[in-house]
């Protein structure tokens, strides 16, 4: 293993422990998300447009105006804490079967109770703890209950619900019968288009309740208990099919609650050094393990404002980086960053683990493992340079890292039920030596590229589209060692650099990246056509993939057996869901007569048209 020497990421708040992190599983169809949403982390912020923009809210008051959301395991569930960060009112989401003292530690300003894919009449069906609906009482907090939470509290407070005689799924319109509570700015009579998802129904109210809207069908919509301060809605406000569900979500918090928007973007990043500075003792050294990748590099740039020369990074280069990777993210680090940063070259390390792998399950956790591997290592020679012992591990772990890595609310589970390991996540061993610090655990992406522009990481940076963790250990099916796969890859990455460096269009470069075992010419086609086209900001990620299969042609009068092409492009705002991009049809068919004629050894090319859920945007 060889190291170069080039030169020279914040922790819970100390009420939020990562027991408190929701689980569950995704796996029903996306809801379209709205444009990305201001930044906020563990506590409130305030918008430039929000009256209070110049004062400070007192840490102790950040306590007090948590909106709390318990999860019972919707697909939905993520939506609702992005919608009320929309609002600059921070959310944060727990398992709904957290401990009562959980809950109080937070000391919620509301809670709302997410939707689930169980019936309350089940068995093994999620509930909120013991002694939950006396607190909310006796602390007058309002609850407001979605879909399954609604009948929850109907259930739990002397009402029933019973299997719908109609079950009702998908877009349906409700009628507001009393234009009180929840629709206290609306009128009787009002109708909006809502998004249902439900086969249990109420059908008898709990004493003090009353039902304040239906459905077309006459089914219970909306109910409240105003002296209670409850209320439920069986519908989903949260998702972009129900077109008035922000404005009942808003009306909720701000007039109901009484919720108010915290704090300026500033002020978040004043308080999450704070932290930092809290949990690293003035002595001890941390350690931050640099992917060259959007998350890792804004959180070790948080940290090193913290602590200074106490961090110190390590860039790995495992033999799955794209072309001219190292040399280029070490500059930036070096150059616009400012960061000490110990570069490893630990390429045979890696690919002697990886040869043979084709599962890519397995791949992924031999990745993980080999890189804590590397990071104990490096933390060893630095505890005999330094004379004491790095205690912390920084990494750029996200939340949708953590959601698709745990198992659902009510499933019993207490393993990863994974809808993929992440290298941060899912790979990490049990005996690993270094304390974990995650400065980003609650963020999203786009919430974590407005924290790096604060901070003064390169826009140009910040824009990069995402690349997977494991590097092209998932863009290469099977063994990635297998004859020259990767130098096939690299000679791609090549081809592309040199083309857009050209047009000085790095960005190009660094995000188009191509999974293909066979010629460049299939992914460059693909990208100077969405460049063309016009539509390279609209696309999240786009990518060609070399599909390991011979298929049938006829090309020049003869019969011919090559490989087929697929396109990938997708449109996300957090990457925790995300929808195939549509293109014009007449794009399409001038792009595959293209790369067919183009590409030797190509006679097929396949878009692939899946959603996450139920697919990953990554094919491996």
């Amino acid at each position: 293993m060889r190291i170069y020497k080039v030169g020279y990421p914040l922790c819970f708040p100390p009420s939020l422990k990562p027991s408190h992190l929701s689980s569950w599983c995704i796996n029903a169809i996306p809801i379209p998300l709205p444009l990305p949403l201001p930044l906020t982390t563990h506590y409130p912020l305030l918008s430039s447009n929000t009256e209070s923009e110049n004062s400070l809210m007192d840490p102790q008051d950040v306590k007090t105006n948590i909106v709390l959301i318990l999860d019972f395991g919707s697909q939905y569930t993520h939506l609702i804490t992005r919608r009320i960060r929309a609002l600059n009112v921070f959310s944060l989401c727990i398992n709904g079967t957290s401990s009562l003292k959980s809950i109080a530690d937070l000391n919620p300003l509301a809670i709302i109770l997410s939707g689930g894919p169980h019936s309350v009449h089940a068995i093994d069906a999620p509930c909120f703890p013991s002694g939950f609906m006396e607190y909310v009482e006796s602390n007058k907090l309002p609850v407001l209950g979605i879909c399954y939470g609604l009948q929850l509290i109907v259930q739990k407070t002397g009402g029933e619900v019973r299997v719908g005689e109609k079950q009702e799924y998908g877009r349906m319109e409700i009628e507001v019968e009393k234009a009180c509570g929840l629709f206290g700015n609306k009128k009787v009579g009002d109708r909006q288009s809502v998004w249902m998802s439900h086969g249990d129904e109420a059908v008898k109210l709990p004493e003090g309740f009353e039902v304040v809207a239906r459905s077309k069908q006459g089914s219970v919509a909306a109910v409240e208990n105003r002296e209670k301060r409850l209320y439920g809605l069986q519908y989903h406000p949260e998702v972009t099919h129900s077109p008035e569900g922000m404005e009942t979500l808003r009306y909720f918090l701000f007039d109901i609650c009484g919720v108010t928007a915290g704090w300026k973007m500033e002020d978040v990043l004043e308080e999450e050094l704070k932290i930092i500075k809290e949990t690293v003792g003035p002595d001890d050294h941390v350690i931050c393990g640099l992917s060259g990748g959007v998350d890792s590099t804004v959180a070790a740039t948080l940290v090193h404002k913290a602590i200074g020369d106490r961090l110190h990074c390590a860039f790995v280069d495992n033999g799955l980086l794209r072309f001219k990777e190292r040399a280029r993210v070490m500059e930036t680090f070096e150059k616009d960053l400012h960061l000490p940063v110990t570069c490893i070259d630990a390429t045979e390390q890696f690919l002697s683990k990886l040869k043979g792998v084709t599962e890519p399950e397995k791949k992924r956790k031999i990745i993980g493992n080999e890189f804590i591997c590397i990071f104990d290592a490096f933390a060893h020679d630095l505890e005999k340079k330094l004379q004491r012992k790095p205690l912390y591990l920084v990494q750029g772990t996200l939340y949708p890292d953590v959601i698709e890595s745990c198992p659902p609310p009510g499933s019993g589970r207490t393993h990863s039920h994974t809808i993929k390991s992440h290298h941060n996540v899912g790979g990490l061993p049990k005996d690993m030596k270094l304390k974990l610090i995650e400065p980003l655990k609650l963020l999203f992406k786009d919430e974590v590229r407005e924290l790096g522009r604060i901070m003064g990481v390169p826009v140009s940076f910040l824009k990069r589209h995402p690349f997977p963790g494991p590097g092209l250990a998932v863009r290469v099916p099977g063994d990635v060692t297998e004859g020259n796969r990767l130098d096939i890859l690299r000679k791609v990455y090549e081809y592309l650099f040199l083309k857009y460096t050209q047009c000085n269009n790095i960005q190009l470069f660094n995000v188009f990246f191509c999974r293909l075992w066979c010629p460049y010419q299939a992914d460059d086609i693909f990208i100077q056509a969405i460049k063309d086209a016009g539509i390279y900001d609209s696309i999240w990620q786009a990518f060609a993939v070399f599909m390991p299969v011979l298929t049938v042609g006829v090309q020049g009068d003869q019969r011919t057996h090559s490989y087929a092409i697929a396109l990938r492009a997708v449109t996300s705002h957090d990457g925790m869901t995300a929808d195939w991009y549509y293109f014009d049809h007449k794009f399409l068919a001038d792009l595959s007569t293209r790369i067919c004629n183009e590409v030797q050894g190509v006679n097929r090319v396949l878009l692939d048209i899946t959603s996450k859920p139920p697919a990953t945007i990554e094919w491996e």
